[in-house]
């Protein structure tokens, strides 16, 4: 670039002085244009849920207690069945403006650490989005329902049974205590050593049953198993999510004084040129 091609900030100033009109037409015109897109865009409102993926105390060493696996719940709520059953459940017609923008907006945001599932929705109204996410979490909540209950009558089934076999040995073990003390202060027998031999192993069964079965009830309590749901109420800001009135107001003032130096630059070369021709011509 040559140095009379060269725009210093003197030069740039003295440009916008001359040609001071074009560079408002175009300021005008970018915020008018976005004035205009403030009045015409329809608003739209977030929602924000964190859900809290149910576990089953009661699993399996080495297998995951949750109700279902994070990758396998995300992509659960990304399929068509999962969220028209949600838009059902809030009374939106599948085919309407309100399902397509549920549909586009719904992202969940997993965060295993801390066994949670973040959801962004946006709706026409602070109301339906609010509607909407609730719908989401009791359409989750009520599939894994299903599998929790069912799991959680298989666990107190087990612990019915360790109860049951818990009596059992303890009434066995009184049994052979009570043959034990019958035969003291005589001379010992086979039957009493053989008596003695089993209390042995009747105490030691006893303990891994209650031990087994005070587990599983510590498994059972609300810290260990509990169902899918809200970890916080769904949060729905004041302001609209979209448009952003502040962000569009200053990209439309950026623009428009960007816009407007550059036309007058535009203008000023092609009035120079102009000048230039005219004076090869003379």
């Amino acid at each position: 670039m040559n140095q009379h091609d060269e725009i210093y900030l003197i030069d740039l100033w003295r440009i916008l002085r001359r040609e001071w009109r074009w560079a408002l037409a175009a300021f005008v015109v970018v915020v008018g244009l976005s004035v205009v897109f403030l009045r015409v865009a329809k608003p739209q409102w977030e929602a924000t849920a964190w859900i809290q993926v149910g576990e089953i105390g009661p699993t399996p060493a080495g297998r995951d207690p949750k109700v279902e696996p994070f990758q396998r719940v995300i992509d659960r709520m990304k399929t068509r069945l999962f969220q028209d059953a949600v838009l059902q459940r809030a009374g939106v017609p599948l085919k309407s403006r309100a399902a397509q923008l549920y549909r586009g907006s719904l992202k969940p945001d997993p965060d295993p650490y801390a066994n949670l599932i973040g959801i962004t929705i946006r709706a026409d109204s602070s109301q339906q989005a609010r509607r909407l996410a609730m719908a989401t979490v009791d359409t989750l909540k009520r599939l894994h329902g299903d599998t929790n209950t069912t799991a959680l009558v298989l666990a107190r089934t087990r612990l019915q049974g360790l109860s049951e076999d818990l009596r059992v040995a303890t009434r066995n073990r009184e049994q052979l205590q009570r043959q034990l003390d019958a035969g003291q202060g005589g001379a010992t027998s086979p039957a009493q050593v053989l008596a003695g031999v089993l209390l042995t192993e009747s105490n030691t069964t006893i303990r891994a049953i209650k031990t087994e079965r005070d587990d599983l009830v510590a498994r059972l309590t609300d810290r260990y198993t509990y169902q899918t749901s809200l970890a916080w109420p769904v949060f729905v800001p004041e302001q609209r999510a979209f448009p952003n009135t502040a962000m569009v107001g200053a990209l439309g003032l950026l623009g428009g004084a960007g816009l407007g130096v550059l036309v007058a630059v535009l203008r000023n070369a092609w009035r120079r040129r102009g000048v230039a021709t005219s004076a090869a011509v003379a």
